[in-house]
């Protein structure tokens, strides 16, 4: 609350969000078209996962030089990084209280089975949610693994559609989707945060200040960057998710289930509104990136789905693929 006050931040965050928004409207749409297709998959998720950590290495480097090892510095990304930990230990207990989350025999079936045509030994929890459709992941070492399924989406769903859902969801847990985006998500905050330390020492220092000041509003505009990066790489684990859903139960039923979860929301724009707002939403499966056409769309024309248009400025600006993107992707795969 006291950040937001401050003038300082208020300026340093404009002006981020306003090089994030050029970027996802304009440059990044533009360079992810000249190298689509060029790497496969994990090629890609590599490739962006080095470039995330150099860029990140690269400006934490120049910022402790410049601005020294001070305990001011070193207690700051510890506070960061002990916070968003914590958030990683309490979140689990956070969602089952706020979903209600209840054990479902049932869905445990669905789940046990989707597990073993994946060849997974490990046990998820299956539980049952009461929102509108949607289904996540999430759980740690303390609380096990859980596989979230909404009631809605329960009934909307056929039994392969569903165990193609899941195989979504187990696969987020297979590729430890969960410690992997804590720790990529906690560069462009540490950066951020650093540049902004910066720039208010600056005003403090006769001496080096202005030198200061310039490494730090860089470090702040380069947050934005590293930020814009990590929201591809959230997308590219999307992808590889839909690979585990489609190995359990084969393309068709993965596409008509994304398909049907994307067709409700914009049939039902207040349940789309709710799940809109949720602080939880980067784990649901659905995509929150609207394509430009008609919005209903027959469960029965998924081919109709493909064709639609996606606004680069949302998609770049989402944790998901839209999902046009994800049924053609799926098409790709070659089983």
């Amino acid at each position: 609350m006291f950040l937001i006050l401050d003038p300082i931040y208020m300026v340093l965050a404009v002006a981020g969000y306003m090089v994030m928004f050029l970027l996802a409207g304009f440059i990044a749409p533009k360079v992810a078209g000249r190298v689509a297709g060029r790497f496969s998959l994990y090629t890609s998720m590599l490739l962006l996962a080095l470039l995330i950590l150099s860029i990140s290495a690269t400006i934490l480097y120049v910022i402790l030089v410049y601005a020294g090892i001070s305990a001011g510095f070193t207690g700051l990304i510890a506070f960061l990084v002990i916070i968003n930990f914590l958030m990683y230990l309490a979140s689990p207990y956070i969602i089952n209280m706020m979903y209600g989350a209840k054990h479902s025999p049932e869905l445990q079936a669905i789940v046990d089975e989707a597990a073993m045509r994946l060849g997974e030994r490990r046990r998820f929890k299956a539980m049952l949610v009461h929102s509108p459709p949607n289904a996540f992941a999430y759980g740690n070492f303390l609380t096990g693994r859980f596989v979230a399924v909404s009631d809605s989406l329960v009934s909307m769903l056929s039994r392969d559609e569903l165990l193609a859902v899941v195989g979504h969801e187990i696969g987020h847990h297979r590729h430890r989707d969960s410690a992997v985006m804590l720790l990529l998500g906690l560069l462009p905050s540490v950066i951020f945060y650093l540049g902004y330390a910066m720039v208010h020492s600056a005003l403090r220092d006769d001496r080096n200040g202005k030198q200061l000041a310039i490494i730090g509003i860089a470090a702040v505009i380069a947050s934005f960057v590293v930020q814009i990066l990590v929201l591809a790489f959230s997308r590219l684990r999307e992808y590889y998710a839909d690979t585990e859903g489609v190995r359990v139960a084969g393309k068709l039923p993965m596409q008509s289930s994304l398909a049907k979860i994307h067709a409700f929301y914009f049939r039902a724009p207040r349940a789309y509104a709710d799940i809109q707002d949720s602080s939880f939403k980067t784990l649901f499966i659905y995509a929150f990136v609207n394509a430009v056409a008609n919005p209903y769309v027959s469960m029965r024309d998924i081919e109709a789905l493909k064709r639609m248009e996606v606004s680069p400025l949302q998609e770049f600006m989402s944790t998901h693929p839209p999902i046009p993107k994800r049924l053609r992707f799926i098409d790709s795969l070659p089983y």
